[in-house]
């Protein structure tokens, strides 16, 4: 394994569109959403586990999180768990660890993954990461990871690159990057080849990073560069705390990724979902006969096309319902059209309004 390639896990945020399963004090990076003995960080972490030196593998996650990372993985050293003292997006984030990493090992490539994705083959994810990293160490890029779309999905961002003409290289020059789009315009985006759904798995060496933060974030990056002989002391988070305090709220697409010029991404097809919504955790269930996806103690009659997730012993039985959401944890029920699942977050706003945090 190569001493110089690292991975930072991302795993501070809330996931709200997965209400009420994922929870503001347990959100669903913690959460077994799949049924499979291990959660989300922990699949994450499992896969890195597999190509690179454990000491290298780092999770930075908000400072409420930080003993669920502990006692999710073990494994890791307290200096390999980074606490953020409040949600300031994914560019402070990734500049945290960035100089963190940079002050130990100047030499080291990084990879940036969010903690709740779907791999379901990671022999493949490991190659296109592995690829990712060698071309990084060597090249001044930033490069993304850009998944092979399999169908017009308005749920995620879009990349459109520039073919190049060496038919062997496995990575592009981007051109345009898309927040989600309708989807008259994703179905667009198909037909003309030239579009990748945007993983949020980046790619680069720290000196390319901190160089794209010095040029488009020079604030930001001069702070962190103050508190560098804190990094791996007992002082660090007290000067995190006070840095983050005045850092902007940004993310790392915004601030540097749609301005450099020096932004590759590379293609990659390995069965990949980032679980953000009850949708998608239905497209990657196993389903019964009816073709629903169910979690729990459950009899299910004449019903199809539904996500049940039942986190309890109680039994509940289903009849004649067609394409619902139904979770129910141990203090919400929620029953909603799967066509309306962009609502939650909607529907979290008003729950927290009209009956408090205790049920967010």
């Amino acid at each position: 394994m190569n001493k110089n390639h690292y991975a930072v896990i991302m795993a501070g945020g809330i996931g709200s569109r997965f209400w009420p399963m994922s929870r503001n004090l347990h959100p669903k990076q913690f959460i077994d959403v799949l049924g499979t003995g291990r959660t989300l960080i922990q699949a994450t972490f499992d896969r890195f586990r597999e190509f690179l030196p454990l000491e290298n593998i780092y999770v930075i996650t908000h400072i409420d999180y930080t003993q669920d990372v502990h006692t999710q993985l073990p494994e890791l050293q307290p200096y390999q768990i980074l606490s953020e003292p409040a949600r300031r997006n994914t560019a402070p984030c990734i500049a945290y660890a960035s100089n963190k990493i940079y002050a130990s090992n100047p030499a080291a490539t990084l990879i940036f993954s969010p903690a709740d994705h779907l791999v379901v083959n990671t022999t493949k994810f490991a190659e296109v990461l592995q690829g990712a990293l060698s071309v990084c160490e060597k090249q001044d890029i930033i490069m993304t990871l850009g998944i092979l779309p399999t169908r017009p999905d308005t749920g995620y961002g879009y990349i459109q690159f520039i073919e190049t003409e060496d038919k062997k290289t496995k990575y592009h020059k981007v051109k345009t990057f898309t927040e989600k789009p309708d989807l008259e315009l994703a179905r667009t985006f198909l037909q003309t080849g030239e579009f990748l759904w945007n993983s949020g798995i980046f790619i680069f060496s720290t000196k390319s990073i901190l160089a794209a933060l010095k040029n488009f974030l020079p604030d930001l990056q001069n702070d962190f560069l103050k508190i560098k002989k804190h990094y791996n002391t007992d002082t660090e988070y007290t000067k995190i705390v006070d840095l983050y305090e005045k850092s902007p709220n940004i993310s790392i697409d915004y601030a540097v990724m749609e301005k450099a010029a020096n932004v590759y991404v590379t293609p990659a097809s390995f069965g990949w979902s980032d679980l953000g919504t009850w949708n998608s955790l239905y497209e990657q269930s196993p389903k019964d006969y009816h073709q629903n996806a169910i979690q729990g103690n459950l009899i299910v009659y004449e019903s199809t096309g539904n996500v049940i997730k039942i986190d309890n012993n109680k039994l509940v039985v289903i009849k004649d319902i067609n394409d619902l959401i139904i979770v129910d944890t141990n203090d919400v029920l929620l029953i909603c059209s799967r066509n309306q699942e962009q609502s939650i977050r909607d529907i979290v706003a008003d729950v927290r309004k009209l009956k408090g945090e205790q049920y967010v």
